[in-house]
């Protein structure tokens, strides 16, 4: 429900609640603001412009610095390849050697070790050859003295065997003799 209040042609409504006071007041507010609404679109819209514009004059002048800016680095860097850095690794070695406590070292060492190598490398092989060798003649003396033990034991066999027949023989003819 509510109120109306008539004045010199000027009619106010007030809402009877809370709820419709706000209400109202925000439907106010909403009139109030719409043609800055459409002022703020408008403007969006040209600034969009603006900005593509921008984009691309700033896509070319950064393409343009590009190509002015190549060939200036490639001087550069080959006078300092050039120029600079041999000065500056020439003064980081001197630098280097004078701060260096150890001495100076010799070529004498690895090459002593090297053939130091070689020579206990070359001892070892020969005596590797005389130990093969030895093996080989004693594997031979095994062989042999392996053959000469069988033959020892087929002798002794063949006189137990021998012995073994000429005592049977000798009962054979005992029990012969026995039984006449």
């Amino acid at each position: 429900m509510s109120l109306t209040l008539r004045r010199r042609r000027v009619v106010i409504e007030v809402p009877a609640t809370w709820m419709g006071r706000m209400k109202a007041r925000a439907v106010e507010t909403g009139q109030r603001v719409a043609p800055m609404a459409d002022q703020a679109k408008v403007m969006a819209d040209q600034a969009r412009i603006m900005a593509d514009q921008a984009r691309f004059a700033t896509a070319q002048r950064i393409e343009d610095a590009r190509y002015w800016a190549a060939p200036r680095l490639e001087d550069a860097a080959h006078r300092v390849e050039d120029q600079f850095a041999p000065k500056v690794s020439s003064m980081l070695t001197a630098a280097a050697d004078k701060i260096d406590p150890t001495p100076a070292r010799s070529r004498r060492w690895p090459i002593m070790i090297l053939i130091t190598g070689v020579a206990v490398g070359a001892m070892g092989y020969m005596a590797y050859r005389r130990n093969a060798q030895q093996w080989t003649d004693q594997m031979k003396d095994s062989a042999s003295d392996a053959s000469r033990w069988v033959s020892e034991k087929a002798d002794k066999t063949a006189q137990s065997t021998e012995n073994a027949a000429s005592t049977v023989t000798e009962t054979t003819d005992e029990a012969a003799h026995k039984m006449q």
